[in-house]
Order: structure tokens, then sequence, then C-alpha cells
């Protein structure tokens, strides 16, 4: 399916614009689409199957509204008024008769004697009371919105065609909050609050201003930051001066992309208030719930819709500023319960606003409109994570592998690390007689209960070793039961798997990632290529910044596991050290680069031995709201396969 994609891009100082470039990374890999970010081509209807426009209620999607009104297709309503859109169509281009008959067209005679009014300089527009949509919904084949308040809306408005609810995707951004505050000049126990986006005067900043000069009566060193670009009907400077809040108050203006982002990390609380609202969702929201923030938002419109554990509501009435005072009490003299706040959006984001689904139901809903096909909405809008492979049996009992150990030295690696044996037999999805798995690696530890406990029908082994070689290795439990496996030898860095393409169901690479020397990623396309779709591969390797390594470094030690340089035996040969340990988010960056979607990513206990008290780090952490999740020994990851690699040499990973 080809899809004619109309929106501005960056630059353009638009959220609409960073919505859309996210998502067209994520559709790409989907449908066939090209990018129309201006006029300066004409579209050819012949070449696509389907036109999607993305329209705003500003300048930058005037040529949108012109080419949605030329050539109908599937319109993305980010808000449900475009009246703003519509003067810029008219009236600024000196076609007063225009907007004129936009006017009566959209509202009847009354709204054509309003807008003479408007015309002769007597009232402004009637920006809130005419949503001038009417045109556009004509001649719409479909509608994207965000919410369920939308889609009333819409309905209200007078469309009457296929809608799909789509929740706006979240950024999950990946920033030094740290750095910024130092920006600031705050350490990391002041309090700061932020009011992020064009400020305009519906986002309540007038009764923001004002709740936050009275949490200063109870916490003088608290500070605020306004960020985004003054609008000409706010002015917000004179307002902090006149409200005595010049020393607290600091208004930053438009930034950079990076650096919005970086100011809303180091931020505690972010406000996110408007009223009236005309059903728009919220770029700077989502970022703020994606970076763990405790967040406050306006009772009303698509923001009444988020669950009430993810933020705080603030109906817009009498008691509006009172209440904003009392939250930002609570959440400035508890930071307990704003940390709280924090990780609960941000795993309701990661798993309902991933931009990978977002991606997915657009693509599904466009191809029901292409295809004239009914299109059925869902109650979840969003699919879900990607799903946790089903759990096989229990762990083997502990004797069931040590059974295995054929030497004293077998048997003493076993104990020592039990606890990540059965974790990884734990999470590795269980196979039935007609499906393959492959350990890389193999010791033949746990290689028996791939097939006696977890019911694969074929079950191989590799090792490091010259390619086309195969051993044939068997092993005796100390119960007599014989189990034999092959065990394919090659260089997982440099040579083509002997195995044919999606010959396996599952893959297991445990402590192996970690020894490679130059190339891991042929390794990721590798098991990509011998995996069937929609096949599981199971990852485990040590965390480096696990509360471990972190101590050690904070102590001037070095943060590996195994870091240390290897001696030979006395036959001469040397083991493989590790080269690179990873940390959680760059194994899921690895699994994502290879084509996988993370179905599981964990950390835990890595080797059975005693573990000094951490407590002290992750007070450390907490004082300075940097993460404490996945700070386990080891990681313990399962992929699944959704598609061929998205990148073969990721920057993060390569030089």
């Amino acid at each position: 399916m080809r899809v004619a994609f109309f929106s501005p891009l960056p630059p353009s100082r638009s959220g609409i614009a960073d919505y859309s470039e996210t998502l067209l990374k994520h559709l790409e890999r989907l449908v066939e689409v090209e990018a129309f970010p201006d006029d300066s081509r004409p579209l050819d209807p012949s070449r696509f199957d389907v036109a999607l426009y993305h329209m705003g209620n500003n300048p930058y999607h005037v040529f949108t509204y012109e080419a949605a009104m030329r050539h109908p297709g599937v319109v993305v309503m980010h808000e449900s008024n475009l009246h703003h859109l519509m003067t810029d169509l008219t009236i600024r281009r000196g076609d007063w008769e225009g907007y004129l008959a936009e006017c009566e067209y959209n509202g009847g005679p009354e709204a054509l004697a309003y807008a003479r009014r408007v015309r002769a300089l007597e009232v402004g527009p009637d920006y809130d009371g005419l949503p001038m949509t009417r045109r556009l919904l004509e001649r719409s084949r479909a509608l994207i919105v965000h919410s369920r308040f939308m889609v009333e809306e819409m309905r209200v408005q007078g469309f009457h065609g296929p809608v799909a609810r789509v929740p706006h995707g979240a950024w999950i951004p990946q920033t030094d909050r740290q750095a910024y505050r130092e920006r600031l000049g705050l350490d990391e126990l002041t309090p700061l609050v932020g009011i992020f986006g064009f400020l305009k005067p519906y986002k309540r900043i007038a009764e923001s201003l004002r709740a936050f000069r009275r949490l200063l009566r109870m916490v003088p060193q608290a500070k605020m930051i306004l960020v985004g670009e003054p609008h000409p009907d706010l002015e917000v400077e004179q307002l902090i001066h006149s409200l005595g809040l010049w020393a607290n108050v600091r208004v930053l203006g438009f930034t950079p992309i990076e650096d919005f982002e970086g100011y809303i990390a180091a931020c505690d609380i972010v406000l996110n208030l408007r009223y009236p609202t005309v059903g728009e969702s919220s770029g700077s929201l989502l970022r703020a719930l994606g970076l763990g923030k405790a967040v406050l938002v306006s009772d009303v419109g698509a923001f009444r819709e988020l669950p009430e554990d993810v933020c705080l509501k603030v109906p817009v009435d009498a008691g509006e500023e009172n209440l904003l005072f009392e939250y930002l009490n609570l959440l400035v003299s508890r930071p307990t319960i704003a940390r709280e706040l924090g990780v609960r959006a941000r795993r309701y984001v990661e798993q309902e606003c991933r931009w990978d689904a977002v991606a997915g139901r657009y693509a599904d809903f466009l191809r029901c409109i292409a295809e004239g096909r009914e299109w059925q909405e869902s109650e979840s809008p969003v699919q879900p994570q990607a799903p946790v492979p089903a759990a096989g049996p229990p762990a083997p009992p502990t004797e069931f592998l040590k059974s295995w150990a054929a030497t004293p030295e077998a048997r003493t690696y076993i104990e020592t690390h039990l606890t990540r044996l059965q974790k990884t037999l734990e999470i590795t999805p269980p196979g039935g007689p007609e499906d393959r798995v492959l350990e890389m690696g193999a010791y033949l530890q746990i290689t028996p209960a791939l097939k006696t406990r977890l019911g694969y029908g074929e079950v191989r082994g590799c090792y490091y070793g010259p390619l086309g070689q195969t051993d044939h290795r068997a092993v005796v439990s100390a119960e007599g039961e014989k189990f034999e496996c092959a065990v394919d030898l090659f260089n997982a860095e440099k040579d083509q798997f002997p195995y044919a393409d999606q010959y396996f169901s599952t893959v297991l690479c445990c402590e192996l990632i970690e020894h490679l020397f130059e190339d891991p990623m042929h390794l990721m396309a590798e098991v990509n290529r011998i995996l069937r779709r929609g096949g599981h591969l199971v990852l485990t390797t040590p965390n480096i910044v696990a509360l471990r390594g972190l101590s050690a470094i904070l102590q001037g030690y070095h943060p590996g596991f195994f870091h240390a340089y290897l001696r030979p035996s006395a036959e001469g040969q040397v083991d493989a050290r590790h080269n690179r340990e990873y940390t959680p988010r760059e194994i899921h960056q690895l699994l994502e680069n290879a084509g996988f979607e993370v179905a599981l990513l964990e950390t835990g206990p890595f080797r059975d031995e005693p573990r000094p008290e951490y407590a002290w780090v992750m007070h450390l952490l907490e004082r300075y709201s940097l993460s404490t999740a996945l700070r386990g020994d080891g990681i313990y990851a399962v992929g699944r396969k959704t598609g061929g690699v998205r990148e073969r040499y990721p920057a993060w990973l390569y030089s």
C-alpha cells in the first residue's frame, strides 16, 4: 500500500510537525509512504492508494487543508476547531468574501451576521463558537482522532464516516536531568515546576503562577520555568513581575527539542493545564509522562480520559487555584508520592502509547479505507505490549540441573550460576514436537531441559570453532538418563550460521554477547535470519549498571563483572574474556535494531554468592531522581521477531 503523507515537519515550530516526524519513522516500516511537508510538489493521486492529511489549527496546515480539499483522503483531526486556520486561508489573504462565505456555510445566517461585524472591526472572530470544520468533514473519506472526546466531537459536527481512535504516541526521551539542572543553577534538592509548549493564555498560566506564589510561602526555595514561545495575547514577563515572582520564575522561550526534553527532565512537577479545549492532545504532556514526571492536567476534554493513577486532574472551576496549590504542596513536601506518580506515568505510556503500536493502528485503518473494507473499532485502541511468551513448566529443581554435571568443575559452575540458569529456563517459551531450538554457547548445562522440560522436538547447540565442523556430544544424568545433541562450530561474529532461513522457533543467546570482540550486530542479524517470524530470542548478559556496578565505580573500582584479563591454562588455552558489558537500555535498543519487539526485559540475581548491602546506592539514586529500576546483576530479555534487521550499524554501538 502506498500512502501520501501530508503534514508540516521540522523545523516548523509545530507540535504536529514533531508528531508526524516520529510517526513517519515507524509507519514507513509497515507501508510505502511518501511525505509532502509543504506545497512545493503537487499530488498525483494515481500513484497512491490513500492520502493522509494531518490537520491543525494554525498557518502551518494551510497547504494540508488545500490538498485535502482537492484530493479527499483520511484526515487526522488533531483538534476539533479550525477557525484560526480558516482566517489564515481567507482574511490574511485579503479574501473577506471567502471568510464571510465560510462563516455562513458553517453557521448559517447568524454566523454570517457576526462575520460582517468582524469585517467592520466591531468584534473579533468567533474563534471558540464556530469550529469551521464542515467543508473539510464533508470532503473527507475517513478520520483519525486521538481520544473518545474527539470521536464524539466529530459526530456532533456532522461526520458520519469511519473514525479510528489512535492514542497520541509517547516519546521516551533519554536525557541528562542533572546536566539541565546544572544549566539552571539548581542543586538536586531544589523543587522545580515546569510549564511547556506555546505559552498561550488558555494554558492557565496566570492561575498556575498565582498557585505557585502561594507555594513559595511554604517552600521559599522552589523554582518554576516556562519553556516555549510566548504568545502575543499574554504578557507573561509582565505577569511574573506583577506577582513578585521574578526571583523564582524564568521564561526560557522557544528551545530546540533536545533542550525542551532536557528541561522537562530537570523538573520534578509539570503543569499541563488548558481551558477551553478543542480536543487536542499534547506532545509536551506525552514527553513528560514518558520521562516519568508527576503531571497535573486540567480535568477536561481528552485529558479527562487519562487513568487516575498516572496524573493529578484539576477541575476548571472556582476552586482551581486552591487545588493547584494543594497538589503542588503535596508533591513538593512528599517527593516519594511524586516519584511513584512518575513511575506509573512512564509505565502507562510504555504500555499504551508506543509508537510502533500507534503506527500499526494507522496502517490497519488506512488499508481498510484503501480497500473499501469496514473498520471495526476495538475497545483497546493500541495493541498490547508484545506478549510475554507463555510460561513453561516450573523451573527445574536444583537437583535436576546438578544431575547433568559430568565433572566436579561443572557441578561447581552450576551451583554458582544456579539462579541464572533457572531464570533462563523460566523465561524461555515452551516448544512442541514441531519446534526447533538453538542454544548458542552450549555447555549442555540447561540444554537437556529444553527437550525434557520445555518440549522442543529438535535441540541443537553451537560453539566457537572452525565453520563446518559439528561435534556430537552426549551426557548422562546421575539417574542414568541420556541426552545427545549436535553442537555446530563457527564464529558467531563473522560466519554465516549453518542453518536455513527461519529454521528455529527459539534461539538462546546466554552469557555470550558480552564476549564478542568486534561485531555483535552480525550475530543479531544472523539470529534474526534463522528465526521464524514471531519466533523468540532469549538473551541474558551481565548488567553493568547494576547496584553492584554503581557501588564499585563510585568507590573507584571497575564496574564490570568480569573485566580482568584471563591467564592461560597449563595447556596454553585462553578463554574469552568480557569485551563489552551492557545496560538494560542498550539490550532494549539492540533487540529493536535487530528487528525484534521486546517481550520481556528484567534484571535479577546473576551469581549465587554473597552480596553486600546497596541501600546507600538506592538512596543516592532517589536523591538525584535517577531510576532505581533494572538494577539487578543480570539482564534477562526476550525479543519476538517482527521483521528484518532495522539498523545494521546502530550509532550507539558502532563508531
